[in-house]
């Protein structure tokens, strides 16, 4: 997180795009809020996003990019593309961004403002739009399709955050053993991803006991693994704020019976998927794909709520790219395209008759989907 990963063509192009959807909205100009979509327009890595970030693009000249005075250096460092504005901490963004406005005469005009989005609180909208007399309307989720289908450039940066992902999974699965610290496998995993040439994460690991399991989004603890029991992974390497996650189940020392039959149903649910992953079909027929295996397999009784979602750029705290999911539902219409890139989850756990996981990141070309991530899927006894 100290430098801009992305050509200048590459900027140009993003926002030329960005404009032309601004101008068929008929909008003179927008405010773009969340941390992952100012990064994708700028290509502005660094941890500065804590406070507020207002990227105004007007649909002429040059974007101006809004935030605190203290972040010039950075700012000046990497964005390339756009002017720098920098407020006191005596004021807020919306102060700065109201004058900035006013300077570009936008006042009176119709622009767009990202509203669903952790970098726009409800206080700072209420400033701005109080501030300023404008036709505002919400553009939350404009940058966010862009964003899908991924550049030449995007995955590549995939592809090297995938390497780093291995390398860590492979050192944390090494790690582990019967009496291993969770501490420990962690340290050991977190150092493989920083050696191996992987930047801060956005999420994550989550690596626990599978007496833990249901925690979710819980990360490591103070407890030892045991013979016997199994340990939940799931990590991303991270590579100018790109993510490629995957997901395994380790067991220690052994695996029961069950365990190891319904690794085999995973993995071809997850085949399932990989073969459904085409341009022009659905996200629902990719999650049929999926279920269509489970059932064969009697277990026609267990749903999820998907079988994976659209995965890229991260900023903390996650790596799906904001605070929703674009997930491969069982309702959803989104129409799968190539260059989309996506973590794929077989998830089958607490079926009765046994449990396994795993995920991979996978990237849709035109002549099918890739899995980027290359750990063994297993059963892995350690």
């Amino acid at each position: 997180m100290h430098d801009n990963p992305f050509s200048d063509s590459e900027i140009e192009n993003r926002l030329k795009a960005f404009r032309e959807r601004l101008a068929e909205g008929r909008l003179d100009a927008a405010i773009v809020a969340s941390p992952e979509n100012v990064f994708y327009l700028t290509g502005l890595d660094h941890w500065g996003y804590f406070a507020p970030h207002l990227l105004i693009v007007p649909l002429e000249g040059r974007p101006v990019l809004v935030t605190r005075a203290m972040e010039r250096v950075s700012v000046e460092k990497q964005v390339r593309a756009a002017d720098f504005r920098g407020h006191p901490d005596s004021e807020t963004a919306a102060d700065m961004a109201a004058r900035v406005m006013r300077d570009l005469r936008l006042t009176n005009r119709a622009v767009g403002l990202e509203c669903w989005t952790s970098g726009m609180s409800h206080g700072l909208a209420q400033s701005l739009l109080a501030q300023v007399d404008a036709k505002w309307s919400d553009i939350s989720g404009l940058v966010d399709q862009m964003r899908l289908v991924k550049s030449a450039e995007e995955q590549v940066l995939m592809r090297r955050a995938a390497a780093v992902t291995d390398a860590a999974a492979e050192a944390a699965i090494g790690a582990i053993a019967d009496g291993a610290a969770e501490r420990e496998v962690t340290a050991a995993c977190q150092a493989a991803m920083t050696l191996a040439g992987g930047d801060p994460v956005g999420f994550g690991p989550f690596i626990r006991p599978g007496s833990r399991l249901g925690e979710e989004h819980a990360t490591w603890g103070n407890s030892a693994y045991r013979h016997g029991e199994p340990v939940f992974l799931e990590l991303s390497g991270c590579v100018g704020r790109y993510h490629a996650p995957l997901g395994r189940i380790v067991h220690v020392g052994a695996a029961p019976e069950g365990d190891i039959a319904m690794a085999e149903v995973t993995k071809r649910a997850f085949d399932a998927v990989i073969g459904a992953l085409k341009p022009g079909t659905r996200a629902r027929a990719v999650y049929a794909a999926w279920q269509n295996v489970v059932d064969d397999a009697g277990l026609a009784h267990y749903r999820r709520h998907h079988c994976g979602y659209c995965v890229g750029i991260g900023q903390p705290p996650s790596w799906t790219g904001g605070n929703s999911v674009t997930g491969l539902r069982h309702d959803s219409d989104l129409p799968i395209k190539s260059g989309m890139s996506f973590h794929i989850l077989s998830w089958l756990m607490g079926t009765g008759r046994g449990d396994y996981f795993i995920s991979n990141a996978v990237l849709l070309g035109d002549k099918g989907a890739e899995v980027l991530t290359k750990t063994p899927l297993g059963p892995i006894i350690r």
